[in-house]
C-alpha cells in the first residue's frame, strides 16, 4: 500500500516536473527565441498610425480670382442590412434615383447586395453618381434621411436609416469651362490628368504627413507614448498670367463666331507682347473640368494652342516682311507686276488670289492686298534661301517655345528647293503652332525681341509664405527696334486701308491696329480640298504702344467662301476692343452717340474725326513716313520727289480708313496711273485730284481704262465689272493651275499634313 502511494507520488511529481520543464522551455522560446517577433505583434496592437493628407495647391488668375480650388465633397453610402431591417428599400431607391439620377435597377442591386455568406452588407458606396457630390446634393440626401426617420419615429425600430454620406475633398473649378484647356483637371480619385494640373502636379500635390503613437486597449494615447509626427507639406499655390476677364471676352467672342460658322475647332491666344504673359487661351469645343466625364469626344480636351500644327498661309508673310525690312530690301514704293510669277530655277508658276493681278502695283499695296507674288519676290528673290531660313528660325519656328504647358509640339523647318523657298515666303510648306506665331508677331510689336511665352506669374509656398515671381525671358533680338516699328506700320496699313486692306474688318475706331489675315486650303488624305480651309487673323494694338497681341484660328468653317478677314478678323476686333477698354487704354479719337438733331450730330462727328495732315511741299519719303506713323492709308502718284498736291486737303476731317492721295507731279505732266482693280471711289478720287474728266460704264471694280484727248483735255474711260472672285479684298492663297497655294492643315489633328504643296514636296 505504502509502495503504491510512493509510486504515485513519484509519477505525479515527475509529471509535474516535466510540465514545469516544458513550460520553462516554452517561455524561453516565446520570450527569448521568438521575443522580437512577438514584441512586434504586441506593439502593433497598441501602436496607432495614420497618414495626414496634404492640401493640394490652388490656381488663380493674375488678379487672385480662384480658378482651381479644393472644396468639400461627400460620398453616398448605403447599408443594405439596416435598410432591409427598416423595410425602406423602395423609398431609398426612389429617393436616390431622383437626387443622383442613378438607374433604378442599379440602385436596387446596391441595397440588396450580400456577402459570400448570404448576409446583407453593412456599407456600400453609390458610385459613380454618388461619389464626391457637392453641398447641394448632400443637403438633398440629408432631407431624404429625415424623411426616412419619420417612417419609424414612433416605432421601436433601429434609429439608423441605412443612408449616410462620408465627408471627403475634391478639386473644384469655380468658373466652369473658363480656361479649361489651360487648367486641365483631376479625376474623381484626385489624380491629375491634363493641363497645368498634371504639368505642375509634383508641386501642387505636396507631401502627405504621418502620425504614430502608442495607445491602450480603448485607443486612448498612453502617457509615455513614443510619438512620431511628420507634418504634411501642402502644395504650392500658383497665380497665372491669365486675366479671367480677358479670358471671358475671348470665349464669348469665340462662341458667337463658332455658332455662326460651325467650324471643327477654334483657337484663340492673347498675350502682352512686351512680356509674353499669356492673358487668355481658349479652344472650342471645350469641356467642364467639374464634369469631365460628360465629355465623350476626346478631341474636345485637345489644347490646340500648343499641341496642333498647321500651315499658316498669309499670316506667315509677317516673317518675310520683317526680314526684308531688317535687311533694307523692302521699298514700299517700288513696283512689280502682280498676278503671277515663275520661280527662278524652276518651271513652277505661282499666282495671286486674283490670277489676273492688279497690274503694276507698289510693294506696299502688295502687302495690303496680300499678294503672293510680292512675297515670293521678297523672300525668294531678294532675301534668298539662307537668309529667309535664318529669319524663320530666329523668329522661333521649328522649335518649342518652352511655355509651361504639357504636350507642346513643333515641326522642323526645311526648304530643300527653290519652290519650297518661294511658297514658304507666303506661309506654305511650313508648319507652325499658334503659340509660335503669337510669339513671332509679338516680337514685331515689342521692338524685335523674341520672348518665351509665360503662363505662370508667380507661386507661393503656403508652408513658408515665400513667393517667387516669374520674370520675362528674352530668347533673342531678332530684328532691330527700328525695323520692328517700320514693319508694324506696314501691317497697320493692312487694317487701316478700308478699301483694299485684307484686314480691314479688324479696324477699331480709336485704336491703331496692326495685323494680317490668313486663309489656307486643307489637305485631306494627301489631296487639297478647296471646300475646306483653316482661316486666321493675327495682330496687335495699339501700334504706338502695344498692350495686347491676339491670334484667332478657325478650322474648317462651314462656308468655303469665308476667309481670315471675314471670319476671324471680327473676332479679333471684338476681343481687342473690349480688352483695351478694360485695361483703361485711352482711344486716340472719341466716339459720340447719335443725336436727334442731325445737323448737330454731323458737326460733332466732323469735330471728332482726325484732320488730314499738311503734306504739301514735303519730301515724299518724309510724308510717307509720317502717314505710316499715324496709321493713315495712302497712295503716292507720280515720280516726283516732293508733294505737289494732296487729297483730301489739309485739315479735312477724315473718315475711318480713308486714303490720302499724294500727287508728286503737275496735273498736265503726270501720266494717268494704272487703275485696274481699283474701286470706282478710289479711281474717281485719283482722277479728280488730277483734274481729269471721267466717263464710267458698268458696275464694280475697274476692269480696264482708256485715256483719250478731247478738245485739248484728257478724258479717261473706265470700264467696270463686278468681281465674283472671293479673294478680291479678302486674303486667301490659291493656285488652281497645278496646286493650291492656300493649302493649310487641319489645326485640330495635332499633326501636319504630308503631300504636295504647289507641286512641291511638303518637307517635314
Amino acid at each position: 500500500m505504502i509502495k503504491r502511494i510512493k509510486l504515485r507520488t513519484v509519477l505525479l511529481g515527475g509529471f509535474i516536473t516535466l510540465l514545469f520543464v516544458v513550460l520553462l522551455i516554452r517561455m524561453f522560446a516565446l520570450q527569448v527565441v521568438q521575443g522580437d517577433s512577438w514584441h512586434e505583434k504586441g506593439v502593433a496592437k497598441w501602436v496607432k498610425e495614420s497618414d495626414i493628407p496634404a492640401e493640394r495647391g490652388t490656381i488663380s488668375d493674375r488678379n487672385g480670382d480662384p480658378l482651381a480650388i479644393n472644396a468639400p465633397a461627400y460620398t453616398v453610402v448605403v447599408n443594405p442590412s439596416v435598410i432591409h431591417s427598416n423595410g425602406t428599400e423602395d423609398m431609398v431607391v426612389e429617393g436616390l434615383n431622383k437626387i443622383l439620377g442613378k438607374d433604378v435597377d442599379k440602385l436596387k442591386a446596391l441595397v440588396n447586395k450580400k456577402d459570400a455568406k448570404g448576409e446583407y452588407l453593412k456599407n456600400v458606396e453609390v458610385r459613380n453618381e454618388g461619389w464626391k457630390i457637392d453641398e447641394t446634393k448632400k443637403a438633398q440626401i440629408d432631407k431624404l434621411n429625415d424623411q426616412l426617420k419619420e417612417q419609424f419615429k414612433n416605432k421601436k425600430k433601429i434609429q439608423e436609416t441605412g443612408l449616410a454620406t462620408l465627408k471627403e475633398s475634391k478639386r473644384y473649378y469655380p468658373k466652369g469651362t473658363l480656361a479649361s484647356h489651360v487648367l486641365g483637371y483631376t479625376d474623381r480619385e484626385g489624380k491629375a490628368v491634363a493641363g497645368l494640373e498634371i504639368y505642375l502636379n509634383d508641386k501642387l500635390e505636396g507631401t502627405k504627413g504621418h502620425l504614430r503613437y502608442e495607445s491602450d486597449t480603448s485607443g486612448d494615447k498612453l502617457p509615455n507614448s513614443n510619438d512620431i509626427y511628420e507634418p504634411a507639406v501642402n502644395g504650392m499655390n500658383y497665380k497665372l498670367t491669365i486675366d479671367d476677364q480677358i479670358q471671358y471676352y475671348i470665349e464669348d467672342a469665340m462662341k458667337e463666331a463658332f455658332d455662326k460658322y460651325n467650324p471643327i475647332s477654334m483657337t484663340v491666344i492673347a498675350a502682352d507682347p512686351k512680356t509674353m504673359d499669356i492673358l487668355g487661351m481658349a479652344n472650342l469645343p471645350t469641356f467642364d473640368p467639374n464634369k469631365y466625364w460628360e465629355t465623350t469626344d476626346f478631341n474636345n480636351f485637345m489644347n490646340h494652342a500648343v499641341k496642333s500644327v498647321y500651315e499658316p498661309g498669309s499670316t506667315f508673310k509677317i516673317v518675310t516682311l520683317a526680314a526684308a525690312v531688317q535687311e533694307k530690301l523692302f521699298d514700299p514704293n517700288a513696283k512689280y507686276l502682280s498676278g503671277q510669277i515663275q520661280v527662278k530655277g524652276s518651271k513652277r508658276v505661282l499666282h495671286d488670289i486674283k490670277r489676273a493681278g492688279w497690274g503694276k502695283i507698289t510693294y506696299l499695296e502688295g502687302v495690303k492686298r496680300s499678294s503672293n507674288v510680292a512675297f515670293v519676290k521678297l523672300g525668294s528673290e531678294l532675301l534668298g534661301k539662307e537668309r529667309l531660313l535664318q529669319y524663320i528660325t530666329d523668329f522661333g519656328f521649328g522649335k518649342k517655345t518652352g511655355i509651361d504647358l504639357p504636350g507642346e509640339t513643333t515641326w522642323a523647318v526645311n526648304l530643300p528647293g527653290p519652290v519650297e523657298v518661294a511658297t514658304a515666303s507666303y506661309g506654305h510648306g511650313v508648319n507652325v503652332t499658334p503659340i509660335q506665331q503669337l510669339a513671332a508677331v509679338s516680337a514685331i510689336a515689342n521692338g524685335g525681341k523674341l520672348m518665351k511665352p509665360q503662363i505662370i506669374k508667380e507661386w507661393t509656398d503656403p508652408n513658408t509664405g515665400v513667393t517667387e515671381v516669374t520674370k520675362p525671358v528674352t530668347v533673342k533680338q531678332v530684328i532691330s527696334p527700328e525695323a520692328a516699328k517700320e514693319t508694324g506700320e506696314y501691317l497697320e496699313q493692312v487694317v487701316a486701308d478700308q478699301d483694299i486692306g485684307t484686314g480691314r474688318h479688324a479696324y477699331i475706331d480709336g485704336y491703331r491696329v496692326a495685323g494680317k489675315t490668313g486663309t489656307a486650303i486643307k489637305n485631306i488624305n494627301g489631296q487639297y480640298d478647296s471646300s475646306k480651309s483653316v482661316v486666321s487673323f493675327i495682330g496687335y494694338a495699339p501700334v504706338n504702344d502695344p498692350k495686347i497681341a491676339v491670334i484667332v484660328i478657325m478650322d474648317q468653317p462651314d462656308s468655303a467662301t469665308v476667309g481670315g478677314g471675314t471670319a476671324t478678323a471680327p473676332v479679333f476686333k471684338k476681343i481687342v476692343s473690349q480688352s483695351l477698354q478694360y485695361m483703361g487704354v485711352p482711344k486716340t479719337t472719341t466716339t459720340t452717340k447719335p443725336e436727334t438733331d442731325v445737323k448737330k450730330n454731323d458737326a460733332i462727328k466732323t469735330q471728332n474725326r482726325p484732320p488730314a495732315p499738311d503734306l504739301v511741299n514735303k519730301n515724299v519719303k518724309e510724308a510717307e513716313k509720317q502717314l505710316l506713323k499715324s496709321g493713315i492709308a495712302f497712295d503716292t502718284l507720280g515720280k516726283g520727289t516732293s508733294i505737289m498736291k494732296q487729297f483730301p486737303a489739309k485739315g479735312t476731317p477724315m473718315s475711318p480708313g480713308q486714303h490720302i492721295y499724294l500727287l508728286t507731279e503737275t496735273d498736265k505732266t503726270m501720266e494717268v496711273p494704272d487703275l485696274t482693280g481699283e474701286s470706282l471711289r478710289d479711281a474717281l478720287d485719283v482722277l479728280t485730284l488730277m483734274k481729269v474728266s471721267v466717263n464710267v460704264s458698268g458696275e464694280g471694280y475697274v476692269a480696264s481704262q482708256k485715256v483719250t484727248n478731247q478738245a485739248g483735255k484728257r478724258v479717261v474711260q473706265l470700264s467696270l465689272r463686278s468681281s465674283d472672285d472671293p479673294g478680291t479684298g479678302e486674303d486667301a492663297s490659291t493656285d488652281t493651275a497645278g496646286g493650291d497655294e492656300g493649302k493649310g492643315h487641319s489645326a485640330e489633328t495635332g499633326q501636319s499634313s504630308s503631300g504636295k504643296t504647289d507641286g512641291a514636296k511638303n518637307d517635314q
